[in-house]
């Protein structure tokens, strides 16, 4: 997804997917609130489904299993 970083104070800084403002694993957790406050539960859940696959090109050597916890395991 494009223009994330201009909606999301705390956006992501690519490819390493750290948060441009604070420097924490994005999503951090200002950004989380300000997602799900943005997002319903399911509409929210694609979104980061789809921020999960970007990083998952970006990120190739990262398990699957954190990049899962990372961005979809709080959505729930």
């Amino acid at each position: 997804m494009t223009g994330i970083a201009d909606r999301v104070e705390h956006g992501p800084a690519r490819p390493s997917w750290d948060c441009a403002s604070c420097g924490r694993a994005w999503p951090c957790d200002p950004a989380r609130e300000q997602l799900a406050a943005e997002h319903g539960r399911v509409d929210l859940a694609i979104v980061m489904w789809d921020h999960l696959e970007e990083a998952a090109r970006d990120m190739p050597q990262a398990p699957a299993s954190e990049l899962f916890d990372r961005f979809l395991r709080w959505t729930d």
